[in-house]
């Protein structure tokens, strides 16, 4: 006689299901054939409106739930071959509103009580941990989002920042980026060497170029000119047509000798780079040589940001302004003239020669002018970047100065053309 003979079959299968029935899941029992057998009270509890499911057959129960074809055909799949079910989300309408279950479900055996061999499982109510994973993944998603705007709005003011760089002295553009604005904001009064220089007879360039070429001629100039500048530490005005206005002194300086002696290196190095680029310029329509006339005068001025509450310019005012211009106006063409002041700062390194003492337009009293030639020291000179070189065979003029290692490569690359041209030796 069986063990389970001695036993009431129902008294044994509420025993068996006695773990269930105050679980805070939703737990069931079904026979082999998915019949449900037990229940317990937060089964009817999360689905209420399933009713009395005793007998029913399980699958339809999943169906009733709204649970998904695919999911059921899982449950009855995996119950079958594996023995147990692990779905980790099933989505039901409850009440009108989604909640989020897990369906843990295993087949059991009993030797001793074969009614026993049925399935057991059980719901468990995911829905908080669910919205709290969805909150999660919400705040991830929206955190990239918020990312991609920021990372785009870099690269926008990334590219912003590099255009404005073009139209501000480097000095200028540091202090406006780097939060001193206040100090920028104050007017101060400080003694400036201002350079001034203009393009003889610019005026008849532009009735004869086209405006393409005019551009490639200007920008290139300007270009130029801009980089020795900036090189000898100097501060860019303004361009005026073909007009520059630098000074040496502010927002940075090295004492008023060195800020001029800077300021006559800067206006020495522009001369003999408009000589070399006197072919450049001829192969775009320059008929011409272009020359061009500087003035510097040192002095004390008034500098900050002028302007109107839609337009400010940082810049310089006052007598050695006004004083720099007139002097460039009277040069020769390619001579550099300097004002007393300069001349007293920095005669002893640079050779000048007395022209005359003259009352420029405006001036109430005559000034003394010098013309600069060049530092005495053949080392300083020696220093200077050359752009060009003319050897026996060959001519070598770098157009743009900006970029150095692009004329090398380009070097490299004639280099090798040139290679491919010399014939192979063929004696053997």
């Amino acid at each position: 006689m069986n063990l389970e003979e001695f036993f009431n079959k129902n008294n044994i299968i509420d025993l068996s299901f006695f773990n269930f029935r105050n679980a805070i899941t939703a737990a069931y029992l079904a026979n082999n054939d998915l019949q449900i057998l037990r229940v317990n009270e937060n089964f009817r509890k999360f689905f209420p409106v399933l009713g009395n499911v005793t007998n029913a057959y399980f699958p339809d129960v999943l169906a009733q739930l709204g649970v998904s074809g695919e999911q059921i055909t899982q449950f009855i799949s995996d119950i079958e071959s594996k023995g147990f079910v692990q779905i980790p989300s099933i989505h039901i309408q409850v009440d009108n509103e989604e909640r989020v279950y897990s369906l843990l479900s295993t087949r059991t055996n009993d030797d001793s009580f074969t009614y026993l061999n049925c399935i057991q499982g059980q719901f468990i109510d995911r829905t908080a941990e669910w919205s709290l994973r969805n909150e999660r993944e919400e705040l991830l998603e929206q955190k990239i989002r918020d990312q991609e705007i920021i990372e785009e709005n870099s690269r926008r003011l990334e590219n912003l920042a590099h255009r404005l760089a073009k139209y501000l002295s480097p000095q200028i553009y540091q202090s406006i980026f780097s939060d001193i604005e206040e100090t920028r904001a104050a007017y101060a009064r400080k003694n400036l060497t201002i350079f001034f220089s203009d393009i003889v007879k610019f005026t008849d360039l532009t009735d004869i170029l086209e405006p393409e070429r005019l551009a490639t001629v200007i920008n290139s100039y300007l270009s130029e000119m801009s980089s020795i500048a900036i090189d000898c530490g100097g501060t860019i005005d303004k361009f005026i047509g073909d007009a520059i206005l630098v000074f040496f002194g502010d927002p940075e300086s090295n004492g008023e000798v060195e800020d001029s002696l800077k300021c006559v290196e800067m206006a020495i190095r522009m001369r003999t780079r408009v000589a070399e680029l006197q072919k450049y310029w001829q192969s775009h329509g320059v008929t011409q040589e272009v020359h061009v006339r500087m003035g510097i005068a040192t002095g004390y001025c008034t500098v900050g940001n002028f302007g109107s509450e839609q337009r400010l310019d940082y810049t310089a005012l006052g007598r050695p302004v006004n004083l720099a211009a007139r002097l460039q106006g009277i040069a020769d063409p390619d001579a550099i003239l300097i004002d007393e002041n300069t001349h007293g700062l920095v005669h002893s390194h640079v050779s000048c020669e007395p022209i005359d003492k003259i009352t420029p337009k405006g001036f109430s009293r005559s000034v003394q002018v010098y013309q600069v030639g060049d530092f005495n020291s053949e080392a300083h000179r020696g220093r200077r970047p050359e752009l060009s070189r003319v050897g026996q065979h060959v001519e070598i003029n770098v157009i743009d100065s900006s970029d150095i290692r692009a004329a090398i490569e380009e070097l490299r690359h004639f280099q090798e053309d040139f290679e491919k041209q010399i014939p192979k030796d063929t004696s053997s």
